[in-house]
């Protein structure tokens, strides 16, 4: 009991910190787990390219009446009849926002899992930001960091996180602008109109997003039976099922019905969509992620084309 004139937080309050100073605990290690992760599965991932003002030489061409004499190269042009100019090349970095649900519900994890849910997506994001990060890309975290270029990315990340007091449940996605990409990992788990009224305003932007979600294997199969005692561990409302067995082919539905609704939502605005188990490798989400965002020209696959489009 408080003494008088003592502080008393409110019990959510108290819990918010409890999970604060567990999501520190966890970064530095997952921080570690997710750099070894980028290192066993990808390597090389570059940033796109285009002709442009920069430091390294990109092409000859012919000169062109109206440009600038200043970028004829003399050496060149004097090898043959024709003028040379001198193109330099613009490393054009995109931004990618990375976000991961930190609410309750995500310290969740069963028997049959491998890590909980929180360190899933905490893995994700820190090595989806290493990767964007070498590859020379802007990434940002909604609420957390403005957009920013720098080789230790995930590392800057990380310390933001380790850092934070509190994080809310959802970030603010209003400031995200149009042809950036943002990634977001979460359980969605809320009533799924919630979650696409959340996500409304990326489509009104034109911003293209990547969702994650992450499953522990029970969550799926829902291997309960007897009686069972349930807890939200959002609003720690309980729910005693005398026959636990009795809920699960309801449950199956309605989980498979919120999960195809989502993915479908993704599809008809070319968003990517994908599961990642609990029970998996993390390295499995992350190669279909970049693959995802090479798709859409977050990164990597303009690398290859930009000199020739140009």
């Amino acid at each position: 009991m408080a003494r008088i004139g003592e502080f008393q937080a409110p019990a959510e309050a108290r819990e918010a910190l409890a999970r604060a100073r567990q999501r520190a605990a966890l970064v530095p290690d997952l921080l570690i787990e997710a750099r070894r992760i980028v290192n066993t599965v990808v390597s090389g991932w570059h940033g796109r390219r285009k002709r442009g003002i920069g430091e390294n030489f990109w092409q000859f061409r012919p000169y062109v009446d109206g440009e600038s004499v200043s970028r004829i190269d003399w050496r060149r042009s004097a090898r043959d009849d024709h003028t040379y100019l001198r193109d330099r090349e613009w490393e054009a970095a995109h931004t990618v926002w990375l976000w991961a649900d930190m609410s309750a519900s995500m310290l969740y994890k069963s028997t049959l899992a491998t890590v909980s849910k929180q360190s899933r997506a905490l893995v994700l994001a820190l090595a989806a930001a290493e990767l964007l990060s070498r590859g020379g890309e802007r990434i940002g975290w909604p609420g957390l960091t403005d957009p920013f270029s720098a080789r230790n990315g995930a590392e800057r990340i990380a310390s933001h996180l380790a850092h934070a007091s509190a994080l809310p449940d959802r970030s603010d996605l209003s400031g995200i602008r149009r042809f950036s990409d943002v990634v977001l990992i979460s359980d969605f788990l809320d009533p799924v109109e919630d979650t696409l009224g959340w996500l409304d305003v990326l489509t009104r932007n034109g911003v293209r997003a990547h969702l994650i979600e992450i499953a522990d294997p029970a969550e799926e199969t829902f291997p309960y039976s007897g009686r069972t005692e349930f807890t939200d561990p959002e609003s720690g409302d309980k729910l005693t099922a005398g026959r636990a067995e009795t809920l699960a082919a309801d449950y199956r539905r309605l989980y498979v019905a919120r999960r195809e609704e989502l993915a479908a939502h993704a599809r008809r605005h070319d968003w990517s969509f994908t599961v990642s188990h609990t029970d998996r490798p993390a390295s499995e989400t992350l190669v279909r992620l970049h693959a995802a965002l090479s798709a859409a020209g977050g990164f990597g696959a303009q690398a290859k084309t930009g000199r020739q489009s140009a």
